[in-house]
């Protein structure tokens, strides 16, 4: 290829082209192992056979189970939906705990959280991970609820976005992901209202 020709430059003679739907597959795989198992009895066997490959596939993305973990909640943390903007902090705590309850009650969601979390009181990679992803995502969110509301003049200035979120889905993950009960009817609107009262009570 001549210089400043334009021409695609090809991928080098024996390098490994990776197959994104092998990816996913191995990625879902996990996701299922992980709530079958558990980390702890996760294994990189039990997750090619799943996927339906071979343990060299997944070496080839990933070198070991933790690496596969971490990639797997950074990726599902990119996956989160922006701030809600319903013109109300009322409708913006009722709509966060209606994007948490369902993420929650996912079937293997439920499992797999609870589990890593457990994790990352021994992994510090794991904790740091979470923290990094999943939590300051949802700091974000609420940190945006937050300046909201008080532009509408519905909270003081100085309200914390921190405090803000333990109030808001601290009750849910209690109830969901600790004590796993089912959520009663009117619950989240009986929550969001109450996180409303108690955040203008700051």
């Amino acid at each position: 290829m001549t210089k400043g020709s334009g021409t695609a430059r090809r991928v080098p003679a024996g390098a490994a082209v990776l197959r994104e739907d092998v990816t996913d597959a191995i990625r879902a795989a996990v996701f299922e192992e992980l709530a079958a198992v558990g980390f702890a009895r996760m294994s990189i066997e039990g997750i090619a056979r799943r996927a339906g490959v071979g343990k060299t596939a997944v070496y080839r993305r990933w070198k070991s189970k933790l690496a596969l973990v971490l990639d797997l909640v950074s990726v599902f943390a990119a996956q989160g939906l922006p701030a809600p903007a319903t013109g109300s902090l009322h409708g913006d705590v009722r709509a966060l705990l209606q994007v948490a309850s369902a993420a929650l009650r996912h079937p293997v969601a439920s499992q797999v959280i609870p589990d890593l979390l457990v994790e990352s009181a021994r992994n510090p990679e794991i904790a740091e991970t979470i923290r990094a992803t999943l939590l300051d995502g949802q700091r974000g969110i609420a940190a945006v609820i937050v300046r909201e509301a008080v532009a509408r003049g519905e909270l003081p200035e100085g309200t914390n976005p921190d405090t803000a979120l333990d109030l808001i889905v601290g009750p849910l993950y209690w109830r969901l992901a600790v004590v796993r009960a089912p959520l009663p009817k009117g619950y989240l609107d009986d929550l969001a209202t109450a996180a409303v009262a108690a955040l203008g009570r700051g």
